[in-house]
């Protein structure tokens, strides 16, 4: 893999080691939002898109796309890389046709949680569909709703949607919480990669991605503060570059977050001179246009958000943790 070429240095200032952090971070995140840009096509729904189709392959990554541009155009402390990631978030909302599809899908699958979950995306950034959030209303109150789901995680995910949309829990966080596999606190010398991947999803749904670190309870700081980043680095190590940018951000969510600066300058070496990021560095990558995306979309995404969330960390301390639930806000759109 070829590194992308760093940022151009900064005039203001002399270098120190922090500036050099933000400039590799920088770096990287430019790359692979420009990379993602330039697929956009790619993200694109197919216009015969139901309840029916695959939406892992379809709905599934633009709904990721906007999560993690939505914390970029958020949080990032450089405003012409917020500027390009609220472009990708737009593009991805003008995909939903401004949040029809949402509605269509929920009506055909009044059970079905992904389309809440991908709404609540929308939601958290102030994009809002008046009809959509009616029916959820009603939908999420269904007896089927409150059935208690096997995948724990998944659970909070749906909690967070919930939240971020401004419906009631339909059931306990912490109860849930308890049953996750950041909630047991497994061995760490057991914890393979499924079990790697629940726990960073357990940790974006208590902190909403990044977006409330204090939300992270403080025995789950605990337990992860010395083995998120040794997790970090054995999939680095392992060219698992996909887990391994989940873990960094897990780690730029902990209280005071160590920033790893060797792990860090790992992962942007196997960044690839066009900007992606490969889910892995042991099997070659793809020639074809559409496989190479498929196989790179989700590790960049991984890789952008995760820097931006280490360069907010080493940009200013983490607040005190407060007790009282977060929110997300008052919308910046009005509800269609």
């Amino acid at each position: 893999m070829t590194a992308h070429a760093a940022a151009p240095r900064d005039p203001a200032g002399p270098t120190t080691a922090a500036t050099q952090d933000h400039r590799l971070l920088d770096a990287l995140v430019r790359a692979g939002l420009d990379w993602l840009e330039e697929r956009c096509d790619l993200f694109r729904l197919p216009p015969d898109l139901t309840a029916d189709n695959n939406v892992n392959f379809t709905l599934k990554p633009l709904g990721e796309l906007a999560e993690l541009t939505g914390v970029i155009a958020a949080a990032h402390p450089r405003p012409e890389l917020r500027a390009q990631a609220t472009r990708l978030r737009a593009f991805a909302w003008t995909q939903t046709r401004e949040g029809d599809l949402f509605h269509e899908l929920i009506r055909a699958e009044p059970y079905a949680t992904y389309p809440v979950e991908l709404y609540g995306v929308f939601a958290r950034s102030g994009l809002r569909h008046r009809a959509v959030e009616e029916l959820a209303a009603t939908t999420t109150r269904l007896r089927g709703w409150q059935i208690a789901r096997e995948d724990h995680t998944r659970t909070l995910g749906i909690l967070n949607a919930e939240r971020r949309i401004g419906l009631p829990p339909h059931t306990c966080r912490d109860t849930v919480f308890a049953h996750t596999g950041l909630g047991i606190q497994p061995e760490p010398w057991a914890v393979d990669r499924l079990t790697a991947y629940g726990i960073t999803h357990d940790v974006f749904h208590l902190t909403d991605w990044g977006r409330d670190r204090p939300a992270l309870p403080p025995a789950a700081a605990t337990y992860l503060r010395p083995w998120a980043p040794a997790w970090a680095r054995i999939w680095l190590e392992e060219q698992f570059w996909d887990l391994a940018g989940e873990m960094l951000a897990v780690t730029a969510c902990l209280p005071d977050a160590p920033f790893d600066q060797a792990a860090w300058q790992h992962l942007a070496a196997a960044q690839a001179a066009d900007g992606s990021i490969a889910e892995t560095g042991t099997t070659p990558r793809p020639t074809d246009p559409e496989r190479l995306f498929t196989a790179c979309y989700h590790s960049t995404l991984v890789a952008v958000f995760a820097a931006t969330l280490a360069r907010t960390a080493t940009a200013q301390p983490t607040p005190p943790p407060h007790p009282g639930p977060h929110h997300a806000g008052p919308p910046a759109h009005q509800p269609k």
